[in-house]
């Protein structure tokens, strides 16, 4: 099937190269952006993926709905604080949340590698039904495949989610405007420092321990109090910074920041120095970015605070009204940079 001439003229790289540049950055960061933007939505082109939401709104018979779907890559499979299983599981409920909606079931797709350890399979099992109980949710189908050994990593998790929207809100970046509030859920970075510290063998002070977890109840305490939310993300792959810079893009404002107010914990700062990352472009897997109206910022943290996955909840900037629609993030001695969305991932094969 040959490729419509449209589709290559609108990609930054010849389209037979794309692969080889997926591979050499680690598939994340401002190429996989440009991949969805300039590949993969003109191919689908709707509506609903036009949204570029975390889960897309569907309503069918006059309910809403939030669907989404999500793939798990992760090595090692086992890390401090979670696993590819709990992780799977927790990554789309808080893509659903995402959407203001309330996660009720999933789907599972396991491809397995040739010869992975029963034992260790039923140990991935039950830490997604563990991980899915304490989300409320229930996997209710799914599917199984098997790849020669030394051809998938043990074991890649795919997981469809829907939840109910139970709320008229359009929490999309679409919403944001000049003078929002943004606001993160709590300290970042853990989840990629996690997984870093087990991959390459590496020893700190304190055992870093993935955030990994789910993030639904602190947002429908959100919703069920009415709260005006103009948008919401995750912070997964390119960490603080690609959210921002993707809300910044589809609001078409800019966003100030301000460093010193973004909670970092120092062990995970010390990480960071040592392995020569930026923080603000580690992934997390839970917590997330609000952008609310200044008159409601006070409820957010009110709400939030009584919640532990979103404790340490934190404002860190504003929407600004003039300027390129980019993130502005400016230092404790007052230097003001922009925040760029990275080439690649800095931490390939994460989540």
């Amino acid at each position: 099937m040959s490729t419509p001439a449209s589709f290559q003229s609108a990609c930054p790289f010849p389209i037979e190269n794309y692969p080889q540049i997926l591979l050499a950055h680690g598939g994340g960061g401002r190429l996989m952006h440009q991949l969805i933007q300039r590949m993969i939505l003109p191919a689908f082109k709707n509506p609903w993926l036009d949204a570029q939401h975390d889960a897309s709104v569907i309503e069918p018979g006059g309910s809403r709905l939030a669907f989404t779907t999500d793939s798990y890559v992760v090595r090692p499979m086992f890390f401090p604080g979670g696993d590819v299983g709990s992780l799977a599981v927790h990554g789309t409920v808080n893509d659903l949340a995402m959407a203001g909606a309330k996660p009720l079931y999933l789907s599972a797709g396991l491809i397995i590698e040739e010869g992975l350890p029963m034992e260790t399979l039923w140990k991935i099992l039950s830490s997604m039904q563990r991980a899915a109980q304490a989300a409320g949710v229930q996997i209710v189908t799914g599917d199984t495949k098997v790849v020669d050994r030394g051809k998938g990593d043990g074991v890649y998790i795919n997981t469809a989610g829907i939840g109910v929207v139970e709320h008229s809100l359009s929490i999309t970046p679409t919403s944001v405007r000049p003078g929002d509030v943004v606001l993160v859920s709590g300290d970042l970075g853990r989840h990629g420092i996690a997984i870093m510290a087990v991959r390459e063998g590496l020893e700190f002070d304190t055992v870093i321990e993935s955030d990994s977890a789910p993030l639904a109840a602190p947002v429908l305490a959100l919703v069920e109090k009415g709260v005006e939310i103009h948008c919401l993300r995750d912070i997964t792959r390119g960490g603080l910074t690609s959210v921002l810079n993707e809300i910044a893009e589809g609001a078409g404002h800019p966003i100030h920041i301000e460093e010193t107010q973004v909670p970092i914990r120092e062990d995970v700062r010390a990480a960071c120095e040592i392995l020569g990352l930026d923080p603000l472009q580690v992934a997390c897997e839970g917590r997330m970015v609000a952008v609310v109206p200044e008159r409601e910022v006070e409820r957010v943290l009110d709400l939030w605070r009584g919640f532990g996955v979103s404790a340490g909840a934190a404002v860190i900037g504003r929407v600004a009204e003039k300027g390129t629609a980019r993130v502005l993030i400016r230092s404790a001695i007052g230097a003001q940079r922009i925040l760029e969305m990275g080439s690649g991932e800095q931490l390939p094969r994460i989540c």
